[in-house]
C-alpha cells in the first residue's frame, strides 16, 4: 500500500496521494534494504556531527544512537521526537551515495578474499603438478607441448590482475560523499573530516554536486565483474573440453557435477557450464540505470562463481596418462625449425623446411619422427643424427627458459612470484 504524502519528507509540497502503481514502480526498497547496515552506520556518524554543530543536543544524540543500536532501524516512533532531527542538512542523495559506497567497500573486500583464495589454490596446484606435460592448443588445434602447471598459471596471472584492479576500484569507492546535501552542500558546518574518520573512508569528495550524482564507481565495479568473469569463463571452457571423453585430461569431482535423468553414464560439468554462462548475465548488467540492482546481483554472482571455481580447481583430478598420450610428434614441428635455426639457417627458411618435412610425413602416411635421416636430408642437408633430440617432449618444454616460458625453472619462478605477491597482500 502506498504511504500517504504526509509520511514522506517531501510530502508538504504535494496534494493527495501518489498513485499506488507509480509507488510500486518507483520503489527500490527491495534492493535498498540490503544496505540497511550501511545506512545505520552512516546515520550514527551523521548524528554525531549534528551534535558537534549544535543542531542536536547531547541527550538527543544519545537517544538517537541508543535507538539505532537497539532496533537497527530508523524510526521516529521508536526513537522519539529527536529522530526528526537526524535528517537535518542531509539529502537522500548523499545518504544513498554513502550507503552504496559503504556497502560496496565491504563487498569488494569479500570478493578480493575469494579471488586471492582462488589464485592461491591455482598456484599450489601448479607447484605440485609441475612435471605433468600435455598439449597446448591454439584455434582448438594441438600447438606445442607445455606444462599443465603453465596452463594453470596462465589463468592465475590473469586473476592476479583482476585482484589488482579491484584494489584500484576500492580506492575510488572509498571516498566519502556524506555532508554534500542534495547538490549544493551542507549549510550547518558539518565536520566532514570527522565523518570521514568515523566511517573509515580514505578521503572526502571534492565537489558536492559530483559526490551525489556520481555512479562511476558502480560502473567500474560492474565492468570489473564482466572482465573477471571473462577470465573465469576461459578457465571453465577449457576444463569443460578437457573433461570430455574425447580428451579425458581431467575428472571433475562429483561435488561439482550432475547426472542425467535418462542416461546413467553421464557426468555433466554443470559447475563449469554455469560459470561460463554467468559471464553473459554480468555483461548485461554493465549499465548505470538501476545501478543498485545491478551492483547487488553482480556481487552475488561473483561471490558464488569465485567460490565454486575454487572448489572445482581444488578437487578435480588429472589423468596424466591421457595428457601424455595426447602429445604427438607433429606438435614438435616448431622445434624442428628451431633445430635448423641453431644450425644457422634463417628462421623463415627453417619454418618453410619444417613445413616440408610435415608434408613429406603426411604424404608417406607416417609420423614426422618416423622419417629417416636420409628422408630428412632431402629437405635440408643441415639435418644430422642429433635431430633425434627434437622428438623428446621434455627436451621441448625445457628449451623455453626465458622468463614466462614453460620450462621447469621458469614455471617455478612464476610460482614464486605469485606466492610473494600473496604474502605481500597478507602483510598489508
Amino acid at each position: 500500500m502506498a504511504n500517504s504524502e504526509g509520511a514522506k519528507l517531501w510530502g508538504g509540497r504535494f496534494v493527495g496521494a501518489i498513485d499506488p502503481i507509480m509507488e510500486k514502480f518507483n520503489a527500490s526498497i527491495d534492493y535498498d534494504k540490503r544496505m540497511w547496515a550501511a545506512d545505520i552506520q552512516g546515520s550514527q556518524a551523521y548524528v554525531k556531527t549534528l551534535e558537534k554543530a549544535g543542531l542536536v543536543t547531547a541527550p538527543e544524540m544519545v537517544q538517537i544512537l541508543k535507538g539505532l543500536d537497539q532496533v537497527r532501524s530508523l524510526s521516529c516512533e521508536l526513537i522519539g521526537e529527536a529522530g526528526g532531527k537526524l535528517h537535518t542538512g542531509r539529502s537522500r542523495n548523499d545518504q544513498v551515495a554513502t550507503d552504496m559506497r559503504i556497502w560496496l567497500r565491504s563487498g569488494v573486500d569479500t570478493l578480493t578474499g575469494h579471488l586471492v583464495q582462488l589464485v592461491r589454490t591455482m598456484v599450489e596446484r601448479a607447484a605440485s603438478e609441475i612435471d605433468v606435460l600435455f598439449p597446448g592448443y591454439t584455434h582448438m588445434q594441438r600447438a606445442q607441448p607445455i606444462r599443465w602447471s603453465h596452463w594453470i598459471l596462465s589463468h592465475a596471472v590473469a586473476l592476479r590482475r583482476d585482484a589488482e584492479r579491484l584494489d584500484e576500484i576500492k580506492s575510488r569507492v572509498n571516498v566519502l560523499p556524506l555532508g554534500s546535501g542534495a547538490i549544493a552542500g551542507n549549510p550547518f558546518k558539518i565536520d566532514r573530516e570527522f565523518l570521514c574518520r568515523e566511517l573509515q573512508f580514505a578521503s572526502i569528495s571534492l565537489n558536492s554536486m559530483d559526490a551525489t550524482s556520481d555512479r562511476d564507481f558502480v560502473a567500474e565495479f560492474l565492468f570489473w565483474c564482466s572482465l573477471c568473469l571473462t577470465h573465469l569463463s576461459k578457465v571453465a571452457e577449457d576444463l569443460i573440453i578437457y573433461s570430455s571423453k574425447e580428451f579425458g585430461f581431467v575428472i571433475l569431482s562429483d561435488a561439482y557435477s550432475t547426472g542425467s535423468s535418462l542416461m546413467p553414464q553421464k557426468k555433466n560439468p554443470d559447475s563449469l557450464e554455469l560459470i561460463r554462462s554467468k559471464a553473459g548475465r554480468v555483461f548485461g548488467r554493465v549499465r548505470i540505470c538501476e545501478d543498485k540492482e545491478a551492483m547487488f546481483d553482480s556481487f552475488d554472482t561473483m561471490t558464488a562463481v569465485l567460490q565454486v571455481a575454487t572448489g572445482v580447481i581444488s578437487t578435480l583430478q588429472i589423468n596424466e596418462a591421457n595428457m601424455r598420450a595426447a602429445l604427438s610428434p607433429d606438435m614438435l614441428a616448431t622445434d624442428l625449425a628451431y633445430y635448423l635455426v641453431r644450425k644457422k639457417m634463417p628462421f623463415r627458411d627453417a619454418h618453410s623446411a619444417s613445413g616440408r618435412v610435415v608434408h613429406l610425413a603426411e604424404t608417406k602416411g607416417v609420423a614426422v619422427n618416423e622419417l629417416s635421416l636420409e628422408e630428412l636430408k632431402t629437405v635440408s642437408s643441415l639435418f644430422e643424427s642429433d635431430v633425434s633430440q627434437v622428438w623428446d617432449y621434455t627436451h621441448s618444454v625445457e628449451q623455453y627458459q626465458a622468463t614466462g616460458g614453460t620450462a621447469c625453472d621458469s614455471v617455478l619462478h612464476q610460482v614464486q612470484q605469485l606466492r610473494e605477491w600473496m604474502e605481500r597482500r597478507q602483510s598489508v
